[in-house]
């Protein structure tokens, strides 16, 4: 059954930063929502692409040869394989779309790997 999903409401229940939460599923994909700020862990995904949709702030995705900037409604599809870093100097609301089970870390795991399949 097709529901409404409002991200004001979803994010107003999430408050930790590099923590994403799924808000739905399509076919084998999630779409999560995060808060970022700061810089995260350089990383790469073997398996698959990872699309940023940036619905508040600036997230600016460090690249080894190049910088990604993102405001909000801005979107950018980091392709699998492709060693990357979001940073976010002020706080930054946004929707990943990316497979079931990916990890936030990719290849790079530590401490900052967030829990999976955690729905908000």
């Amino acid at each position: 059954m097709a529901t409404p999903i409002n991200f004001q409401q979803k994010f107003s229940l999430l408050s930790e930063h590099w923590s994403p939460r799924v808000i739905a599923e399509m076919n084998d994909y999630q779409f999560k929502i995060a808060r970022l700020q700061g810089e995260f862990v350089w990383h790469s995904h073997a398996d698959t692409d990872e699309a940023f949709i940036v619905l508040e702030g600036c997230l600016r995705i460090e690249l080894r040869d190049a910088v990604v900037v993102l405001n909000a409604g801005d979107m950018c599809v980091v392709n699998k394989g492709i060693e990357h870093r979001p940073c976010a100097e002020d706080e930054v609301k946004l929707l990943l779309i990316e497979p079931r089970g990916v990890l936030n870390t990719g290849d790079q795991g530590g401490e900052r790997t967030a829990a999976n399949d955690i729905w908000i």
